[in-house]
């Protein structure tokens, strides 16, 4: 079974900066893709970053330029940094991995989320 343990949350003033982490642990032969979702009061969840084991990244058009996604390898460990905070970036964010198990199988495993919330 694979873990995922986030932190880093909390509120900050618009303009203000967060990072994110996100720890897994657990029987893990390979991760590929590892992945920060947030959902919103009333919406849908949406992908903000991705990351793969290639080094490729892909960010949401809301969030270039003001969001970094970097994994630590050794660590099995994702981050975000958030700078330049806006209030619409309020929601609960969520981390994502997935990779191979010892067998292999495929897996998918969520993290238990953590509220960013911004003021105006």
């Amino acid at each position: 079974q694979v873990r995922l343990v986030e932190s880093g949350g909390g509120l900050v003033q618009a303009g203000g900066s967060l990072r994110l982490s996100c720890a897994a642990s657990g029987s893990m032969f390979s991760i590929n893709t590892m992945a920060w979702y947030r959902q919103a009061p009333g919406k849908q969840r949406e992908l903000v970053a991705d990351s793969t084991s290639t080094g490729s990244t892909n960010y949401a058009d809301s969030v270039k330029g003001r969001f970094t996604i970097s994994r630590d390898n050794a660590k099995n460990t994702a981050y975000l940094q958030m700078n330049s905070l806006k209030p619409e970036d309020t929601a609960v964010y969520y981390c994502n991995v997935r990779g191979l198990r010892l067998g292999p199988a495929p897996f998918s495993a969520w993290g238990q989320g953590t509220q960013v919330t911004v003021s105006s």
